[in-house]
C-alpha cells in the first residue's frame, strides 16, 4: 500500500511537470520516475517499506488520520449534494470553461487526493479490510491513469474527456459504488489468470467474518460442515443437504437457556363488581326535539341531554 501512496503523489507531480516544465525537464522527470519506482518495489531495496517506517508511520499518520475522518464526512455530504440534479449543471458548467491543462490537474487531484489521505490511515491501522479496499482502488486507478495519459494525446481535445475520467475515478473510489472491486474481479483478475487466488482470499475473509460473528462452538460446526461439503464428490454436492445438516446441528447444540420466568400470583386479586347498565331513551319534548338518555341502575339514573 505504501508503494501506491507514493505513486499517488507522483501522479499529481507528473501532471504538473507535463503542463508547466519544458520537454527536456519532462524527459529527465520520467527517467527519475523509472528509477524511483524500481527502488520502491524491488525486494532488495524495499524503498516503500523504508518510506513507511521513516516518514509515513511516525510523521504523516498521526496528522492525517483525523483529517481522513473529516474528509469521509465531507465526501458523503458532497455526494448527497451532487445527487441533486439542480446542482450538477453548475459544477459541469464551471468545469467546461477551465483550461485543458487545469482540467487534467483537477481530474488527477480528484482521483488521488482523498484516496491518498485514506490510504495513509489504512496503512497504519490494524484492520486488513481497509488495506484491501485501497489496494484494489489503486490497482484500478493505475490502469485508468495510464489509459488517460495515452489517450489524451489523441482525443484529449474532445469535450467531456476529463469529465469522463473524473466520473470513472469517483466510480472506483466511493464505497457506495464499489466500482474498484467490480473492475478488479471482472477485468483485472481474469486477465491476470488469478481467479484461484481471488477465491482463496474470499475464503479467508469468510472464515474471519464467521469467527467474528459467531460464537466458537457454532463457528467450528459451520467450518466443518462447509469443509465436508467442498470435499464431497461432484455428483453429491447438494446445497440443501448442507443447509439441513446445519439446521440439525444447531438443534442438537447446547444452547444457553434463558432464565426461568414465573407468572405473578393473581389468586388474591378480586375484580370489582360492575353494575348492570340499562340504557333507554325517552322522548320528552317533541317540539324542541330534545331526547333524554337515561343510563344506570334502577336506583341510579344519569340524564344526558342530546
Amino acid at each position: 500500500l505504501q508503494y501506491w501512496l507514493v505513486g499517488g503523489i507522483l501522479f499529481i507531480a507528473t501532471a504538473w511537470v507535463d503542463d508547466v516544465t519544458s520537454d527536456q525537464v519532462d524527459v529527465y522527470w520520467h527517467a527519475f520516475l523509472f528509477g524511483f519506482f524500481f527502488w520502491l518495489y524491488y525486494p532488495k531495496t524495499d524503498g516503500a517499506y523504508i518510506i513507511y517506517e521513516k516518514i509515513t508511520k511516525p510523521y504523516l499518520a498521526p496528522k492525517v488520520k483525523p483529517f481522513a475522518t473529516d474528509m469521509d464526512n465531507m465526501i458523503q455530504n458532497a455526494y448527497a449534494m451532487l445527487m441533486n440534479v439542480a446542482h450538477l449543471w453548475i459544477v459541469g458548467l464551471f468545469f467546461v470553461f477551465l483550461p485543458a491543462g487545469l482540467k487534467r490537474i483537477v481530474a488527477i487531484a480528484i482521483g488521488t487526493g482523498y484516496p491518498l489521505v485514506s490510504s495513509i490511515g489504512a496503512a497504519v491501522s490494524e484492520e486488513i479490510e481497509d488495506d484491501t479496499y485501497w489496494l484494489t482502488y489503486w490497482s484500478c486507478y493505475g490502469i485508468l491513469f495510464i489509459t488517460m495519459d495515452i489517450l489524451e494525446n489523441w482525443i484529449g481535445w474532445i469535450p467531456g474527456f476529463y469529465a469522463l475520467v473524473i466520473c470513472a475515478s469517483v466510480y472506483l473510489m466511493l464505497p457506495m459504488f464499489n466500482g474498484a472491486d467490480k473492475v478488479f474481479r471482472k477485468v483485472l483478475v481474469p486477465l491476470a489468470g488469478l481467479k484461484e487466488l481471488l477465491m482463496l482470499r474470499d475464503a479467508i475473509m469468510i472464515k474471519k467474518q464467521m469467527l467474528k460473528d459467531l460464537d466458537p462452538e457454532r463457528a467450528e460446526f459451520v467450518r466443518k460442515a462447509i469443509a465436508k461439503f467442498y470435499n464431497e464428490h461432484e455428483d453429491d454436492k447438494d446445497p440443501d443437504k448442507l443447509k439441513n445438516e446445519l439446521m440439525t446441528g444447531y438443534s442438537n447444540m447446547n444452547i444457553r437457556q434463558l432464565p426461568a420466568f414465573s407468572m405473578p400470583d393473581f389468586s388474591g386479586f378480586k375484580m370489582p363488581k360492575v353494575p348492570s347498565i340499562t340504557s333507554f331513551m325517552k322522548k320528552t319534548n317533541s317540539d324542541d326535539n330534545v331526547s333524554v338518555i337515561s343510563a344506570g341502575t334502577a336506583n341510579e339514573k344519569t340524564h344526558i341531554l342530546v
